[in-house]
């Protein structure tokens, strides 16, 4: 318990000191686990609280970034595409940044699937079931999504003070650097934290109250 305790503070002066290079070498220690799984919790709970009180976040924020990002994907490949077999020039970046927006709306969007319930729904086989067992399958599928999310947290937080600390610029570019997309990342599971929290509350109520747990999933149905 001490040496996490330890290894936490050596997290937090390295990110306060914003030396990635620190960071990098701190967020190796096995501390990182049990802080992962805080900032898992905590980030999914400030996702939460903006999606209650904010009700413009909780409908539209993910399907936002994901049209946004898949419409900048496509003018990037329709008008490089014009420009290099019509005029014969291309935008050296053209090729290396798409893949970093299909990151971020792929990512976000299995926050707004997880938001529709569109995953781990096995909606006619547990519809079946007695109201305890939809119950606590209900839980185990909000306890599986909050381990994913810890695990990946964790893991893409290492990979982003690793780029950091390289200095790794999008190819393509002078001064971008692939931090700057990989973020979203992880705070892309932190919004599915959130919904995460947000469907199991929802469920508890339902199911205190008397109310159907199960409905058939539907995308896009909000």
């Amino acid at each position: 318990m001490a040496d996490w305790f330890a290894g936490a503070g050596e997290i937090f002066a390295a990110l306060f000191s914003n030396d990635s290079f620190m960071l990098r070498q701190a967020l190796r220690e096995p501390a990182s686990w049990p802080l992962g799984l805080a900032v898992t919790i905590l980030g999914g709970l400030l996702f939460y609280f903006l999606y209650r009180f904010v009700p413009w976040l909780d409908r539209r924020i993910e399907s936002t970034v994901m049209v946004t990002s898949y419409l900048m994907i496509g003018g990037i490949i329709f008008v490089e595409v014009i420009r290099r077999f019509v005029f014969n020039v291309q935008a050296p970046w053209s090729t290396t940044l798409p893949p970093f927006l299909f990151l971020i709306m792929t990512w976000v969007g299995c926050s707004y699937n997880v938001k529709l319930r569109t995953h781990l729904a096995f909606a006619e086989f547990r519809g079946a079931m007695p109201r305890g067992g939809q119950f606590a399958c209900l839980t185990m599928d909000a306890i599986l999504w909050l381990g994913f999310s810890w695990v990946v947290i964790v893991t893409t937080f290492r990979l982003v003070a690793n780029s950091a600390a390289n200095f790794q610029i999008m190819l393509g570019t002078d001064n971008v650097l692939q931090w700057w997309f990989l973020i979203s990342v992880p705070i892309a599971f932190m919004m599915l934290a959130g919904r995460v929290i947000e469907n199991w509350l929802t469920d508890l109520k339902n199911y205190r109250e008397g109310e159907p747990l199960i409905e058939q999933a539907v995308i896009g149905a909000d």
